[in-house]
């Protein structure tokens, strides 16, 4: 990799990192040449310094915004789509837009300011005290603010279908779990599989519970990385960390993270009914967290706890509307 962000993956396949101001600080974004020009995959946050790194790569590639023909986007969390309007903005004409179907929802979600009520009561329901929730709420806000222009043209991409990525046929699959409609790109013939934030090197994605989700995320994770397993993939492109090349020994690893922690999470309510925030605490070094990163792992906990109900393993208690609810381990007696 050159100061540009640059690795060459093939002839016709660079990834590009991008920074970002957290903790996970680079976000990898792909370009596919084609016959025609570019195909952009995920493009970062609007930040100055992302604005930066990407005119280098571009004068590294000898690339201009007009060369790329389309940005496809894996999933609508704010690091991998938050260039895309201002990528379009650098061309003549913006080229379109395409982005998973399913992700429509999430991404009028995020574009709308009015959904801070039901945000404000999904913390306070999880055990936050009201001034934790006002600064998680502001990392919310600043965060938002980096997505702007938001992106015009948009296009809507279903599972199952072949999109021409660069020069290359590649088939969709949706992958939920880190997100309700992420989808991740499979070629058959190179055995390439361009994954976004569905399976990760070195760290866990976030699977979390968000107040807009769909039911129980952690079960439709682990069903999905079961069926992925089957896939023959020689090589993976993620969102973060390093390229995959053991694709099944990495989703196994994956799969036993996730029963450890569901064991663990079991055990936090073993001897008593407890918040999400309670058991986050057992699970996470909360007081190493960030505001940005308290509210995932929130999310986290929520989606281990969600998922223990749905199957019988733990109990969610009943409460008035001005308290925190409390879960507790299914053969343990209330008091």
């Amino acid at each position: 990799m050159s100061d540009t962000g640059i690795t060459q993956i093939a002839d016709d396949i660079a990834q590009v990192r991008i920074p970002l101001p957290y903790a996970l600080n680079i976000v990898n974004c792909y370009l596919l040449r084609g016959a025609e020009g570019w195909t952009l995959v995920d493009t970062g946050l609007n930040t100055a310094a992302a604005r930066a790194q990407w005119r280098s790569a571009l004068n590294a590639l000898d690339i201009t915004p007009d060369a790329i023909e389309k940005i496809v986007l894996t999933h609508m969390h704010p690091d991998h789509f938050g260039m895309a309007g201002w990528w379009q903005r650098q061309a003549a004409t913006p080229m379109p837009l395409f982005l998973p179907e399913r992700e429509r929802r999430q991404m009028q979600v995020f574009y709308r300011r009015d959904n801070t009520p039901l945000y404000h009561q999904w913390m306070l329901e999880c055990g936050m005290d009201e001034e934790s929730v006002d600064n998680i709420e502001n990392a919310l806000y600043s965060t938002r603010d980096l997505t702007q222009p938001h992106p015009l043209a948009q296009r809507f991409l279903r599972a199952g279908e072949t999109v021409r990525l660069g020069a290359r046929d590649f088939q969709t699959i949706h992958a939920p779990g880190h997100s309700d409609g992420q989808m991740i790109f499979y070629e058959v013939d190179d055995r390439l599989m361009l994954c976004g934030d569905h399976v990760l090197m070195r760290i866990t994605p976030n699977i979390g519970s968000w107040p807009h989700t769909e039911p129980d995320p952690l079960g439709r994770f682990m069903e999905s990385l079961e069926a992925l397993s089957a896939l023959d993939v020689r090589l993976a492109l993620p969102g973060h960390k390093q390229l995959i090349s053991d694709w099944r020994g990495r989703i196994q690893e994956l799969i036993a993270h996730h029963q450890q922690r569901l064991e663990e999470t079991r055990a936090a309510v073993s001897s008593g009914a407890r918040t999400v925030l309670e058991v986050a605490t057992q699970l996470f070094d909360m007081e190493r967290l960030t505001a940005h990163e308290w509210r995932f792992a929130l999310a986290e906990t929520l989606a281990h706890l969600n998922y223990l109900h749905a199957r019988g393993g733990v109990t969610r208690i009943p409460v008035e509307d001005d308290e925190a609810t409390r879960w507790i381990a299914a053969e343990v007696p209330r008091r």
